[in-house]
Order: structure tokens, then sequence, then C-alpha cells
């Protein structure tokens, strides 16, 4: 697991380096294309404006050392005060400046250059016509030979301005600057943007060590989760707490172990069922087939010779025999009504009719001991389940209520409607259940320990319940030692009137 973890850990960073790699070659290449054009646009510009400025400048001078003369007099003029200017010029210009008159003549001077009236001959390839463009009386900048930058300014004549339509050109100012120079600018840009990206990479790494780290510190929390699972221990938490696809998948993880604990704990108490059901299945046979054995042994070995002797052991095997037989009916009865596949055949029922019915099955087993069952008014409703069922219910529980009832007395049925329910109850005045087993009498097998309920097999509650369940019947017992125990029977499915 930590091989996979350090994979994706590892795979994390690799795709984050990349991204980040890929991200500053595109980034990189727009800002240099971007950021060369801009850089020549803004060199254009200020050279247009430079250009302009100094042929403002010198449209001025002309008028001073000409004396209002015109013409490349005027521009002879000016060379009297060249030196001055040219140091003017070389704080102002950004490159070689040119001062051309309307015959091609050059006067050179700037950045070093201080070489005056150059010829026509001088002027390079391309330039002649830019220069008698400019003549036209507008700034224009271009590039020349994809090596230079050009702005061409015109020097208006000292009499005319450029409001006025008459204006006369006298000369152009050249301003050249190397586009190499551009580049240099470029260039440094450009070693910026790798430096930064350097260090900005240097940052990524770190933050991507750390994002890294985030996403699998709770896969690791979750993965030493799912081992204690796998090992049993279903009380583990993720202690994963995220609002994202990994913390739906901690929440999962949680809910299935929550889920796993309930199940282990319901196996754990159906395994204690299934032991308990053995230990008492086996300990309810035995008696009856050790009874049975010793009398057939002592029958065959000729150890009873008494007729009246002899006529007893077959009534004590006959009585152990039918235990035996209600004993194995309940379990299967019981086990029938467990099964989901079991079905019940629901009908219309009078619950009158029923409960007189489970008491008269009843009547024999209360006259031996003397004790009257008495039912109010029942009301007259309709109720749907299996009649043989139902019938079996409340016989189970009569039963109960004469067997614990002492000699003489009384067992109440009575019958209720409340709001949408009606509520039967079982009443007797016998010796009553404790609290402490009150909660166990609907087991399997659980019986009380005294001389009434001797034969007794602990699965008739048990059953009635199960079929109480069939029919959506809620069973509620009270009881008070010594005072009696009380049954009520909440049934929901009824009509008023007889269908």
């Amino acid at each position: 697991m930590n091989r996979i973890k350090n994979k994706i850990f590892l795979r994390l960073i690799l795709y984050f380096f990349i991204s980040f790699v890929l991200f500053s070659l595109v980034n990189g290449g727009i800002f240099f294309m971007l950021f060369s054009h801009h850089n020549v646009e803004v060199h254009k510009a200020e050279l247009e404006r430079r250009a302009a400025i100094i042929a403002s400048t010198a449209s001025e001078m002309l008028n001073i050392n000409t004396g209002h003369g015109h013409g490349m007099g005027g521009m002879g003029g000016m060379q009297a005060n060249i030196n001055s200017y040219l140091a003017y010029i070389d704080g102002l210009a950004l490159g070689d400046v040119w001062l051309v008159d309307s015959n091609l003549e050059i006067l050179t001077f700037g950045h070093g250059h201080r070489q005056l009236t150059l010829s026509r001959g001088d002027i390079p390839q391309g330039t002649e016509q830019f220069i008698l463009d400019a003549f036209f009386g507008e700034i224009i900048v271009r590039e020349l030979d994809n090596q230079t930058i050009t702005a061409a300014a015109p020097i208006f004549s000292p009499f005319s301005s450029l409001q006025n339509s008459q204006n006369v050109v006298v000369g152009v100012v050249l301003l050249h600057s190397p586009i190499s120079d551009i580049d240099e600018i470029t260039a440094t840009g450009l070693h910026l943007l790798y430096y930064s990206t350097g260090l900005s990479a240097i940052m990524a790494v770190f933050l991507a060590i750390a994002l890294s780290s985030r996403f699998t510190n709770p896969l690791n929390k979750m993965k030493k989760a799912a081992l204690q699972i796998s090992n049993g221990d279903y009380t583990v938490k993720t202690g994963v707490s995220q609002t994202d696809e990994i913390g739906e998948l901690a929440a999962v993880l949680d809910n299935m172990a929550i889920r796993l604990n309930t199940a282990s704990q319901e196996s754990a108490k159906l395994d204690k069922l299934r032991k308990d059901f053995t230990a008492n299945i086996s300990h309810e046979l035995r008696t009856p087939v050790t009874v049975i054995r010793a009398s057939l042994e002592a029958l065959c070995d000729g150890v009873i010779d008494n007729p009246n002797k002899i006529a007893e052991y077959y009534k004590q095997m006959l009585f152990e025999t039918v235990h035996l037989e209600r004993l194995i009916a309940d379990l299967l009865e019981l086990s029938k009504l467990q099964n989901p596949d079991f079905v019940i055949e629901k009908q219309p029922i009078n619950l009158s009719e029923l409960l007189q019915d489970s008491i008269r099955s009843m009547q024999q087993m209360a006259k031996g001991k003397n004790i009257s069952v008495a039912m109010q008014n029942a009301g007259n409703f309709s109720i749907l389940g299996d009649y043989g069922r139902l019938r079996q219910m409340f016989v189970i529980v009569l039963d109960n209520a004469i067997k614990f009832s002492p000699t003489n007395g009384t067992v109440n049925i009575g019958v209720t409607k409340n709001v949408d329910k009606i509520n039967v109850s079982i009443i007797d005045n016998g010796c009553g259940i404790s609290e402490e087993n009150l909660a166990h009498i609907f087991d399997r097998f659980y019986k009380q320990r005294s001389e009434q309920n001797k034969q007794g097999s602990g699965l008739g509650l048990a059953i009635a319940k199960q079929i109480a369940d069939r029919h959506n019947v809620t069973i509620i017992a009270k009881s008070k030692v010594d005072v009696g125990t009380q049954f009520e029977f909440i049934i929901e499915q009824f009509e008023n009137g007889l269908i």
C-alpha cells in the first residue's frame, strides 16, 4: 500500500510539474510575441514623438539663425550653432539623427557622429522615397530592412505653421534606432520571465508536495481503517471529514463499518440464540426420551412384574410420548411461522365469534380448576386474518391464564375501540411474572419453572408472537407478582360491521 501511495504521490507531483511546464511554455511564447510587438509599437511611438520635437526645435533655430530665411540657406545658417544643438540632440534622440534638406543633402550628427554635409549617395537604399514622403508634411515611422526603425518628421519654414495651408517643408529630421535595441529589451524581459518562472517552479514543487500530501493522507487513513475492518474491528472510524469526493468515500467507509458492526452484533445474538435453542431443545428432548428408555429397559429386563406397576409404566411412556409429539408439533409450527415464504391466507373474521370459539376450546380446562372465563360484549367488528391462526394465538394466552390462575379464579376478556384500533385484553389473577422474566416470555423455550408449568414446552408464547406479527397485531404483556397478568392485543386491520 505504501508503494501505491508513493506512486500516487509522485504521479500527482509529476502531473502538476508537467502542467506547470506546459503552461510556462505557452505563457512564455505568448508573452514573447505580445511583449516584442508591444516594445516595437512603444518604440515607434517614442521615435515619432522625439522626431517631432527635434523637427520643431530645428525650425525654431532655423528662424533664429537665418534671420527669417528659408531653404537650404536657412539650413546652412543653422550650422553656426550646430555644436550647442548636438548636445541637445544627443540627450533627446534614441539613435542616429539626420537632418536632410530638400536636395537630399544630409547633415548627420548624434550618438558620436559629427560628419557634415553627406552626399545623396550616402542615403541607404529605400530611405530616399521614405524622405520624399515626409516632405508632404506628415510624420512617418517605418521599419527598414527589418533592422532599423526610422521616424521622419518634416521641418517647416519658420514663416509657416501646421495650421497654415501654405506650409513649406524646408527639411526632414530622420531619427534611426536599431531593432537590435528593442530585441535587447525583449530579451531582458524574457530573462526576468525565466527567473520568475524558475522561482515559481520551486514554489510550485513545495505546493505540489503539500497538495499531494493533503490528497494522500486521507487515503492513508482510509487504508488503515479498511485494514482494521478486514481484521474484524468494526468500531473503527476513518477520521476523515471533507466535503469532496474523498470525504464522501470516507463517509461510505464509516457507514459500512457501522453496518458491519450492527450485522456482527446481530450475528452474535443469533449465534447465542442458536446455541440456547440447541441447549433448550436438547434438554426438552432428553428428559422424556430418558424416561421412555428407562421404562422400556425395566419392562424388557423383567425387573417389573407387578401388573399395576407395569400399567403405570405404560401410562408414563404414553404421557412422555404425547409431550414429545406436542414439542415436535410446536417446533414445526414455529419454524413454519418464522419462514417468510410461508403464506397466511387472510379473510374477514367476526371478532366476537373468534373469541367465543377460543373460550369454548378452553372450557374443559377451566372447569377442572373451577375458573370462570368471562367476556364483555365484543362489539360487531370484522378483522382481517387467518381464523385458525388467530384462534390459536388467543387459545395459547388463555391456556396460560387458566394454567397460572388459582382454583376458583377468574379470567376476564375485554374488547374496546381506541380511535382506529381495537384492543383485546385477557386478564388473570394468577401468580404473575417478575419484571426480570417479563422481557423474555416471548423467547423460545422460556418457561417458568413451577408446578403449574411442568408440562409446558416454552414455545407457546413464541408461536403466539409470530402469529401476531404476521397479522400486524401488537402484543403487550403487563404483570405483577401475586397480583396477575394482562395480555393486550392491538389490532389495526378491522372494520365496523360485518362484511
